[in-house]
């Protein structure tokens, strides 16, 4: 049976999150790009469903008003099409066009469209001014389809542009059963997917949604975020309430943090972080969280000796790492926490990805690699 929209059996829960970046960081692992009178079509995969849904757009690192001429959404059929019927209006205040300050957000109207889990929700945007370089996703592992003028509600984007980034989007919300659990995976590269299969929705956090047997798990994951330091992304601490405690149902919080400020650094001839100042970071993380109300579970830093990436992998940053293992299992700090480290090392080598989990880099997991690490994951003690 359909529920009306204002039953109140029902509530806006978090059905899609993206983690966003600003396109002005020194550091960058893929190339930010602006828009002109172009259509950008975007699929995202739902990792919840509900009767209605309604879409999250940001402007967040923008310098300038954006232009946002019009949308629609839809459910995928294949590549960047999509199937005609379940194509719907996105509205903004009733309105079809909408201009987000610089800097801004944006929740959009409702849609009337069903979603379920797993399913792509596909997103069109309409750019009709010369935007500056986007607020982006840099690394979703998915591709976003950009073809020339307005053409959001084209059945298929033949000869698209396909751009390995999403652009634009924060989230979904969708209209579920009250009291649905909603887990936010807040981390780095190795929730947003890095190293595994573009297209193909193997990453950790997909894994782990297809073990649950109800709620589900938003993804947050930055590639290049860290705990302590901005770039890439703001940092983790400075960037928990808006992407983690005020997501829309949250009730859990898994962290996986903490390569990033142990590797990056060396790529720019720094000391790494040590593991005292990820020990106090870690700390605060839990502290905030617990104080918010939500469960934090929290991955043990994953091994990356064999990082191809100059600087990287680094004694002094490997020790740390181990000594911030030692610490998340028996510290106490966490209301649970999962054994990243354990579950994808070398046992011959435990500074080393399994060769059968390396993505090739020596940092990132593949697809067998992230199903690991979402089977490390103790369902009891994530309560999903």
């Amino acid at each position: 049976m359909t529920m009306s929209s204002g039953d109140d059996r029902l509530a806006w829960v978090a059905g899609f999150r993206s983690g966003v970046i600003s396109p002005y960081e020194e550091i960058k692992l893929a190339e930010p790009r602006g828009f002109r009178d172009q259509t950008v079509r975007q699929p995202l995969l739902m990792a919840g469903g509900g009767e209605r849904v309604r879409v999250r757009l940001t402007n967040r690192y923008g310098r300038a008003p954006l232009t946002i001429g019009a949308a629609r959404v839809a459910l995928r059929a294949a590549g960047g099409g999509i199937v005609p019927e379940t194509e719907r209006e996105v509205r903004f205040g009733g309105a079809a066009e909408v201009t987000i300050p610089a800097g801004g957000e944006i929740v959009a109207d409702p849609a009337e469209l069903a979603v379920e889990a797993g399913t792509h929700l596909v997103l069109s945007l309409y750019l009709p001014a010369e935007t500056e370089p986007a607020t982006y996703s840099h690394q979703p592992m998915e591709v976003a389809y950009v073809v020339p003028g307005d053409q959001v509600g084209a059945p298929d984007l033949p000869g698209a542009e396909q751009v390995p980034a999403r652009f634009y989007v924060s989230g979904v919300d969708v209209h579920a059963p009250r009291g649905t659990a909603i887990a936010v995976a807040f981390g780095d590269s190795w929730f947003e997917g890095v190293g595994t299969t573009m297209s193909a929705d193997r990453r950790s956090v997909d894994a782990l949604n297809a073990r649950l047997e109800r709620g589900w798990v938003v993804n947050q994951g930055i590639a290049g975020n860290r705990l302590l330091v901005d770039e890439v992304g703001e940092h983790a601490l400075a960037r928990l309430e808006r992407d983690a405690l005020t997501v829309p149902g949250a009730t859990h919080v898994l962290v996986n943090l903490g390569i990033n400020d142990l590797g990056l650094p060396g790529m720019a001839g720094l000391p790494p972080a040590t593991a005292s100042d990820l020990i106090g970071g870690f700390t605060e993380l839990a502290e905030r969280v617990r104080a918010a109300g939500l469960t934090v579970l929290a991955a043990t830093l994953g091994p990356f000796g064999g990082a191809i990436y100059p600087g990287v992998s680094t004694p002094e940053g490997l020790a740390a790492r181990r000594e911030v293992n030692d610490w998340i299992r028996t510290g106490g700090a966490f209301d649970g926490i999962f054994d990243v480290a354990e579950a994808v090392a070398d046992p011959e080598k435990p500074d080393f990805i399994r060769p059968g989990f390396d993505s090739g880099d020596g940092m990132h997991l593949n697809d067998a690699g992230a199903r690991a690490m979402a089977e490390a994951v103790n369902l009891a003690h994530l309560g999903l």
